[in-house]
């Protein structure tokens, strides 16, 4: 099918889907999760085909984990569509009820969105997170993957459109574009009339391309450069952690570090110990070390690579951390106002007024006190899964979940008022 044609599907499905009620939703829900299961061997084999077509090409190996799919993420795909399941329905919520003087009932109720449009990259697992969340929240999706995932997400695709086909809904709710080129994207972005809502979900040049070029409704995910502060109360165990914790645990996802900012008072006692944890012991581990690439201040206390004009920023995705020295709370502030993409800022301090100062005046979308930057997530927070994080503010900020997939209307009940 052609994208057009696949976007007139995706809107003749849409109707059914709003109507169906929370047991139809819910039900279609379980059975893509178990045709997600029943499809296992077939999703592993086109997903090594993707694996060895990347590593031929040269992809580095950070971006390929991104890309591959295990039995176990396989199975977490599938419980993340049934955790979605579980949640409550949006779709007719009352979000709020007034009485006027005349005796008009005014209800703002929350409505499906219609047609939701997914242009990502390179993560398989996006295809069955955003086909949960569309379908629980009575809309249709229309997926767009990147090149180096197409077979991965064809056959999740198909298995998501066999579950829903069991269940009594439309196969066309959850759909793949069959083109992964720029025209396909393009043409989604472009589709006024079709896509109710667009959702970019990968890095900065895709975002970019989005925002600029769509002319449907777009939401702005994130890019994450995080930073994380240690500040001069900070336990300096903690900070190790966390900082060991957000740069390391999954390099290559958005809600990484990226940038270190050390408080002066405490730089000389930790950035030693940061180097021989992230470095010395990772290689002994044998484990990936991390490169710390540092600002003058920091290149004065302990080896590294010296930090280019660019490095603060730069959202690497890989085993790098620029790190630099600051003089206080004030200026890591000033440092994550002029460096930040807006997704995911930490301080490490026992002192409540840093804290309260840091949390305050830092604008991002999720701000942490004492804690990894890598909980920013769907998942994590409590919403099943996630349709991606927006760093915008208007209508959908951090984590989206099944309320931020939903828009809403006025009904009114009135008994013969006129005006």
């Amino acid at each position: 099918m052609t994208t057009h044609e696949t976007l007139l599907a995706a809107n003749a499905a849409k109707t059914a889907l709003a109507l169906a009620d929370t047991d139809a939703r819910c039900a279609a829900l379980e059975a893509m999760a178990a045709a997600l299961g029943a499809a296992r061997e077939d999703i592993l084999a086109a997903n090594a085909r993707d694996i060895d077509a990347a590593r031929s090409r040269g992809v580095a190996t950070v971006m390929l984990d991104r890309l591959a799919l295990t039995p176990s993420r396989l199975a977490a795909m599938a419980a993340g569509m049934r955790d979605v399941a579980a949640l409550p329905d949006p779709v007719g919520a009352v979000l709020h009820r007034t009485v006027r003087p005349n005796g008009l009932v005014l209800e703002k109720v929350a409505v499906p969105m219609g047609v939701i449009g997914v242009i990502y990259e390179s993560r398989p697992n996006v295809t069955s997170d955003a086909a949960a969340l569309a379908v629980k929240a009575g809309s249709a999706c229309v997926l767009r993957c990147g090149h180096d995932a197409q077979n991965s997400c064809r056959a999740i695709v198909a298995a998501l459109r066999r579950g829903l086909a069991d269940a009594g809904l439309p196969r066309d709710a959850v759909s793949l574009l069959e083109s992964a080129t720029r025209d396909s994207a393009r043409e989604l972005m472009t589709a006024d009339g079709l896509v109710d809502l667009l959702i970019p979900r990968g890095g900065a040049g895709l975002i970019r391309a989005c925002v600029r070029g769509a002319t449907v409704p777009c939401i702005q995910t994130g890019t994450g450069i995080c930073h994380i502060y240690v500040d001069a109360a900070a336990d300096l165990d903690m900070a190790l952690a966390i900082v060991e914790n957000a740069k390391t645990s999954r390099p290559g996802v958005c809600n990484a570090a990226e940038v270190l900012l050390v408080h002066k008072d405490i730089a000389a006692a930790f950035l030693p110990r940061l180097r021989e944890r992230l470095t010395a012991q990772r290689a002994a581990a044998g484990l990936t070390p991390v490169e710390l690439r540092l600002d003058a201040r920091a290149a004065a206390l302990i080896p590294g690579t010296p930090a280019g004009p660019a490095d603060f920023d730069t959202e690497f995705l890989d085993y790098i951390l620029a790190v630099a020295v600051v003089d206080g709370v004030e200026d890591a502030i000033a440092h994550i106002a002029a460096h930040s993409t807006h997704h995911s800022e930490a301080i490490v301090t026992a002192d409540p007024t840093a804290a309260a100062r840091f949390t305050a005046a830092v604008d991002s979308a999720a701000v942490y006190v004492n804690a990894s930057t890598r909980f920013t997530d769907g998942g994590e927070f409590g919403l099943g899964c996630e349709m991606g994080i927006s760093t915008q503010k208007l209508h959908a900020r951090g984590p989206m979940g099944l309320g931020e997939l939903c828009s809403y209307k006025y009904i009114v009940r009135g008994s013969g008022q006129v005006r």
